[in-house]
């Protein structure tokens, strides 16, 4: 016969309040609510950029708050640099490109113990140059030929 649909249960192994701790004391937050603005922008900023198998992958192992701000985002057609993805965040919240690599940093930081080493190198790859800094990761690049 056929089979039954089955509801696809998040694969997120901490809940959202733990995720907003963990970026409180990730990026020493005041509050919790400093954290969630920080997860908020930094997700949204992060769904503009990710697309593909690698964002849907990612969304299934972030906990549920996390994961429908990062889908409610419609993939920017022009995708950003590193350097691009913190200006942009910069811009759209009117923080320094300081403060918004720091947020960047503090959330990235957790979103990698959530991915895992696979799915981070999955994504790693389908963005443009810049992000494995971001994501708290050596920026490893291969040898190019030079010309001759």
């Amino acid at each position: 016969m056929y089979d039954q649909p089955r509801a696809n249960p998040s694969q997120a192994a901490m809940t959202f309040d733990q995720m907003l701790a963990r970026v409180r004391y990730e990026g020493a937050y005041p509050t919790t609510e400093c954290a969630a603005e920080a997860v908020h922008n930094v997700m949204s900023a992060l769904g503009r950029q990710l697309t593909g198998d690698e964002r849907v992958d990612l969304a299934q192992r972030l906990p549920v708050e996390a994961a429908l701000t990062l889908t409610a985002q419609i993939p920017d057609t022009e995708p950003l640099t590193g350097w691009g993805f913190v200006k942009d965040l910069a811009a759209r919240t009117g923080a320094t490109p300081a403060t918004a690599r720091w947020d960047t940093g503090a959330v990235l930081t957790v979103v990698v113990r959530l991915a895992g080493p696979d799915l981070l190198a999955r994504i790693l790859r389908r963005l443009p140059g810049g992000y494995a800094l971001l994501f708290g990761q050596a920026e490893l690049r291969q040898p190019q030929p030079t010309a001759a």
